[in-house]
C-alpha cells in the first residue's frame, strides 16, 4: 500500500526527497560494514586476513592476570626522604620545556612545592616513584630524579614488606639509578628483554601512580626512538599505557614478563595521563645499570667534536645522494678527533661498519664505544671517502669553550643572500651585521652576530672575498654554497644558493 504522506512529500520536495534517500543508503552501507565486521569477530566467515587474525591469537584470552601476578613481587613503590637544604637545590631531569604549562610534565614535578608545615618553616620533604628488582641479592632500578639528593631510600613491595635502600650510583643524562636494597632476603627479580619491542606490541606497566603502588595499565609500544630534547642520548619508546606521576621508574613489561623500558616521562597538558608516556628501552637501561654497579658513575666514550646532522640542502652540495651522515663542525684542541686528523668539514657517514644516520645517532654511537678502544671512522673530505682510526677518550665533566666576540668594522650589501657582512674584530671570518627577512640568509636562521668563517671550506675573512668565492662557485655551476658560520659558542653549516634572489 503506498504511503500518500510520502508522495506529497517528493512531489513538492523533490531535491529533499532525493538527499533523504542518499542517506538512507549510506546508513545502510555503514550497517552492512558493522554486521561484516561482526560476522568476522564472531567467526563466521573466515575471511580476516592470516596477519591480523595472527595478532588478535596473540592477545591473551584470559587477560593479564598471569603475566602481573609473576612480575608484580619485582616492582616496589619508592618513599624518599630529603633534607630541606637538599630539597631546595634538587636538581631535576634536565629538559627545554620545563616552564609553567609546558606540554611535557616529567613525573619528577611530584617532588617540586611539596611544602608542610607552619609557613616558613623547612620540615623534612617527601617524594614518591616507582621502581623494580634485577637480582635477587637486592639491586633495584630506578629514575634518577626521584633519588636524585635523597637522605633516606624506602621501598615497599606490594606484599607489604619494605625495606631500606642504598643509591649506588645515578646518571643524569639518562636519568636512570641503581639502589641496592639493605635486606638479606633473596628477591625475586625480573630481567630485560633481549629483544627490542616493535611498535605495535603489547606493553604492562606496573608501578605506583599517585601513591597507589601496585597499579597496573596496558597498552602497546606506540613509537620507538622519540627524542624530548632532555639530553643528547634520548633515545625513548612511546607507549600509550597510562602511566602517572608516581610510575616514574617503573617497569614496562611485554608479554614475556620481560622488562622492555622505564618509564620516565608523559605528554600531559594537564599532568594527568593522556596516553602519551615514555621509557628508556632496556638495552640502553642494561649497559647504563652495569656501569653503575661496577664504578658507581657511567664512562662514555668521547671524541670532541661537535657536529650537526646533514641535512637535504647539505647533502646536495656535498654530493651525497641522500641527508645522511654528521658533519664536523668544530674540533676541541687536545681531543681524540684532532689526534686523529679529523678536520672542520668532515662527514662522519660510518662508525665501526654502521651506518651514521644523523648527529644524536653520531653521538650514541661514539658514547657506547669503551675509552681507549678503537673507532674505525668513514669520512667524506673534500669529495673523497677516507678512513680513520680513532682511539676514543674518556668523555670529561666539562668541555671549556671559547666565547665569540663583537663585530666591529665596516659594511657590505650582499642582497642577493639578504645578508650584510663587515669584517670579522679577530680577522677571522665576516661578521653578519644585518639579515633582511623572508631572504634566503633568514630561511636558514642566520641573524646579526653570526661570524662566517668559511665559503665551500675556503677561508675568509673580508665581504670582497666572500663575495668573490660566491661568484666563483656560481660559475662552476654550483647551485649552493656550505657556509661554516660560527653562531655564539658553537659553529654549523648552512647552505645556501649561489644564485638566490
Amino acid at each position: 500500500m503506498s504511503n500518500p504522506t510520502s508522495k506529497s512529500f517528493e512531489a513538492k520536495f523533490p531535491a529533499r526527497a532525493k538527499l533523504a534517500t542518499k542517506r538512507v543508503m549510506a546508513l545502510t552501507i555503514v550497517g552492512l560494514l558493522a554486521a561484516t565486521s561482526l560476522t568476522v569477530a564472531t567467526g563466521f566467515t573466515p575471511s580476516a586476513p592470516a596477519n591480523a587474525q595472527a595478532v588478535l591469537n596473540k592477545a591473551p584470552a584470559a587477560g593479564f592476570a598471569d603475566l602481573v601476578e609473576q612480575v608484580m613481587p619485582a616492582v616496589f613503590s619508592v618513599e624518599v626522604e630529603f633534607t630541606p637544604a637538599a630539597f631546595e637545590g634538587h636538581s631535576t631531569f634536565p629538559a627545554p620545556d620545563m616552564h609553567e604549562g609546558s606540554p611535557f610534565q616529567f613525573f619528577f614535578d611530584q617532588f617540586r612545592n611539596r611544602r608542610g608545615g607552619r609557613p616558613g618553616a623547612l620540615p623534612r620533604r617527601q617524594g614518591q616513584g616507582s621502581g623494580f628488582v634485577i637480582s635477587e641479592d637486592g639491586y633495584a632500578v630506578t629514575n634518577n630524579h626521584v633519588v636524585d639528593g635523597a637522605e633516606e631510600v624506602t621501598v615497599r613491595f606490594s606484599d607489604g614488606t619494605s625495606h631500606k635502600a642504598k643509591v649506588i650510583g645515578t646518571d643524569r643524562k639518562t636519568d636512570l639509578a641503581l639502589l641496592k636494597i639493605q635486606s638479606s632476603n633473596a628477591f625475586k627479580p625480573v630481567k630485560f628483554a633481549s629483544q627490542e619491542p616493535r611498535v605495535g606490541d603489547w606493553v604492562v606497566a606496573v608501578g605506583n601512580p599517585f601513591g597507589l603502588g601496585g597499579s597496573v595499565t596496558t597498552g602497546i609500544v606506540s613509537a620507538r626512538g622519540r627524542n624530548l630534547g632532555a639530553g643528547p642520548y634520548d633515545d625513548f619508546l612511546q607507549i600509550d599505557a597510562p602511566i602517572n606521576k608516581g610510575n616514574s621508574g617503573g617497569p614496562a613489561f611485554n608479554l614475556n614478563g620481560e622488562v622492555i623500558g622505564v618509564n620516565t616521562a608523559i605528554v600531559s597538558p594537564s599532568g594527568g595521563s593522556v596516553g602519551i608516556g615514555f621509557a628508556i628501552p632496556a638495552n640502553i637501561t642494561q649497559q647504563v645499570v652495569d656501569d653503575l654497579k661496577d664504578d658507581g658513575s657511567v664512562t662514555r666514550g668521547w671524541l670532541g667534536v661537535q657536529i650537526q646532522p646533514v641535512n637535504q640542502d647539505i647533502a646536495e652540495s656535498l654530493g651525497l645522494g641522500k641527508a645522511t651522515g654528521a658533519i664536523v663542525t668544530d674540533v676541541t684542541d687536545g681531543s681524540p678527533a684532532e689526534a686523529g686528523k679529523v678536520k672542520v668539514g668532515d662527514t662522519i657517514l660510518n662508525v665501526n661498519g654502521a651506518e651514521v644516520k644523523d648527529a644524536r645517532d653520531m653521538a650514541k654511537k661514539i658514547a657506547k664505544i669503551k675509552p681507549g678502544n678503537t673507532a674505525r671512522m668513514t669520512l667524506l673530505r673534500d669529495g673523497k671517502r677516507e678512513t680513520v682510526e680513532i682511539t676514543i677518550g674518556t668523555m670529561p665533566t666539562d668541555i671549556r669553550r671559547m666565547a665569540a666576540g663583537t663585530p666591529k668594522g665596516g659594511q657590505m650589501s650582499m642582497a642577493a643572500l639578504g645578508l650584510r657582512l663587515r669584517p670579522a674584530p679577530d680577522g677571522e671570518g665576516v661578521a653578519v651585521v644585518a639579515v633582511k627577512p623572508s631572504s634566503p640568509a633568514a630561511d636558514k636562521r642566520l641573524q646579526r652576530g653570526d661570524v662566517i668563517l668559511e665559503v665551500d671550506g675556503i677561508a675568509v675573512d673580508d665581504p670582497q672575498g666572500f663575495a668573490a668565492a660566491l661568484e666563483q662557485l656560481a660559475e662552476e655551476g654550483n647551485s649552493r654554497v656550505l657556509l661554516l658560520v660560527k653562531s655564539g659558542n658553537r659553529q654549523r653549516f648552512v647552505a645556501l644558493p649561489v644564485n638566490a634572489g
